[in-house]
């Protein structure tokens, strides 16, 4: 009985693993003083993209990027139009063989820069 309740609780942690959504969480804050616009997170692959219209000053959107049908390895990309049509684009981090090494990706949008925060896992 005990080897059957071990198995058990075995086979129920190995599940919580199977079922995890391969991807990324992507966090955009605007704390610039002017709206962005036609806001787009990719990889390298652009097999998925996130878009977001339009962030306001001093708010923040947060999405997850599934990276389900990537294959290689890549980085990361955000793209945005600035309020006077400045076109930037920021990227970063690292995917390999398809798979994210980071649970979440934080940008903050600055009037004169954007500040990029990754999360990995702990080993």
């Amino acid at each position: 009985m005990k080897k059957l309740l071990a198995i058990m609780i075995i086979l129920t942690f190995n599940s919580c693993f199977m079922f995890e959504e391969n991807g990324i969480e992507m966090k955009v804050k605007n704390d610039s003083s002017e709206p962005i616009t036609n806001v787009e997170f990719t990889t390298t692959e652009k097999l998925d993209v996130i878009k977001i219209d339009r962030i306001e000053p001093n708010e923040s959107v947060t999405e997850f990027l599934s990276m389900r049908k990537n294959e290689t390895d890549g980085a990361y990309s955000l793209t945005f139009t600035r309020a006077d049509g400045r076109k930037e684009i920021s990227g970063g981090g690292y995917y390999t063989n398809g798979g994210s090494l980071d649970h979440w990706v934080d940008f903050t949008v600055k009037n004169d820069t954007t500040i990029v925060k990754f999360d990995g896992p702990i080993y």
